[in-house]
């Protein structure tokens, strides 16, 4: 044998899952057919500029962001506890005046303080930030549907929550999870998401430190298949042996590797510009909220569903005295591979600013983005799929980096357990 374990991939899963074996005492190889570690959690430095592989933000709340990471080591850089909205009249500030007291007066006038509406989301939010798993146990429906249920059907919806809520879980038809999204937004209330100021690739680089050599780079594995006992893997015209395999790769590669269902995956794009001046002065994602009656129906003024200065939360993420702007679009919808003319258009209607001048640094399309979690579909998914073979990801828990570093974590004591 070549080792008690292979994991294979190494993303914020298989990282978590190859370390808590190590501290299981067990021998762990890790094999990864990337250049670098890190998955869909990558930062590519393109002319001095920090552009993650899709705009990233990493939420210090979840649970398992504090029991495994070093936040601190990770130097985090939030946002404001808020968002940029687009109206007709105007761009308006709408943030959270318990964390956010200077915005209290912007947000007074932003027209969005509107008692009923806002008493509508307090009954819909009100039960999981009391009590978050009887949320989980609760019956379960499409997040449009459970709006609608709860009367939450007014301005604040459809101009505000509805296109922040879909660049968050990549699904503009407001088809996911409610149960799921309760969490989630129970999470943006309790924490302040930002990002690390190397960029989020400094989180797999965290994460894969205490591996050290046991990770390899540029190892593509073509099959895990059993053998005498254990697995065997075809790495590149070779093999390797282990008692066991995890297969912690992007979901649709580790359904080809492990024979589990394919599970549905949402995608997008980001475009990454340099600007001349900052457009706003304020670490806010910025929205369009003109799109019209709730869940994106209606008028589409243009294919971006969120916007955000990188710069205006850290400057490290550009050659010092420049800017950099994140513009992401969704794939679920016909105008998601927009061009760059369109979103560099759009973004500039969204801050009300000239684009004209703006440079495109990078792109990045990622097919893959996201799993998608229906409504009634289970938060937990098993992690073993036969004598030997497992699997861990975000598709195997929630959709997050929560989900992922939760996976990664029950599939190492899964393994352990079963080697005994």
């Amino acid at each position: 044998m070549d080792a008690d374990v292979i994991v294979v991939g190494a993303g914020i899963a298989g990282l978590r899952c190859a370390t808590r074996l190590l501290q299981l005492g067990r021998d762990v190889i890790v094999l990864e057919q990337d250049d670098a570690v890190g998955g869909r959690v990558r930062t590519d430095v393109v002319d001095g500029f920090r552009c993650d592989r899709g705009f990233q933000v990493l939420n210090p709340a979840y649970p398992a962001m504090k029991r495994w990471v070093d936040l601190d080591a990770l130097d985090l850089a939030p946002f404001c506890a808020g968002v940029l909205v687009r109206r007709s009249e105007g761009l308006v500030v709408v943030a959270d005046p318990r964390r956010e007291p200077r915005l209290l007066g912007a947000t007074l006038r932003s027209g969005y303080v509107r008692p009923l509406e806002l008493a509508a989301l307090g009954r819909w939010a009100a039960r999981v930030l009391a009590d978050p798993a009887a949320v989980k146990a609760q019956p379960d429906r499409a997040l449009a549907d459970s709006f609608d249920a709860a009367g939450v059907t007014g301005r604040v919806r459809a101009e505000v929550l509805d296109p922040f809520l879909a660049g968050v879980l990549v699904d503009s038809h407001g088809r996911t999870s409610a149960n799921f999204t309760k969490l989630l937004v129970r999470s943006f209330v309790l924490g302040r998401p930002g990002v690390p100021r190397l960029g989020m690739g400094a989180l797999p680089e965290q994460l894969a430190a205490p591996l050290g050599g046991r990770v390899r780079l540029g190892a593509r594995v073509e099959r895990v298949s059993p053998a005498g006992g254990g697995v065997e893997l075809g790495v590149g015209g070779t093999r390797l042996t282990a008692r066991a395999a995890v297969v912690a790769t992007e979901p649709v590669a580790a359904a080809s590797l492990s024979g589990i269902r394919q599970p549905e995956m949402r995608g997008l794009v980001t475009w990454w510009f340099e600007a001349p001046e900052a457009p706003h002065p304020l670490a806010l994602i910025a929205v369009d909220g003109r799109r019209g009656r709730p869940s994106g129906a209606g008028r589409s003024p243009g294919p971006v569903w969120n916007a955000a200065l990188l710069t205006a939360a850290t400057p490290s993420y550009a050659p010092p005295g420049r800017h950099l702007v994140a513009a992401t679009t969704l794939l679920d919808r016909p105008d998601g591979e927009a061009g760059e003319g369109q979103v560099r258009s759009h973004v500039g209607e969204i801050y009300g600013v000239d684009p004209s001048g703006w440079r495109v640094v990078t792109r990045h399309r990622i097919d893959a983005a996201l799993p998608a979690l229906a409504p009634g579909a289970p938060l937990r998914d098993a992690v073993a799929v036969r004598d030997g073979l497992f699997v861990c990801g975000d598709h195997r828990d929630t959709p997050s980096l929560q989900g992922a570093l939760v996976s990664g974590h029950r599939a190492a004591e899964a393994v352990h357990t079963h080697l005994g």
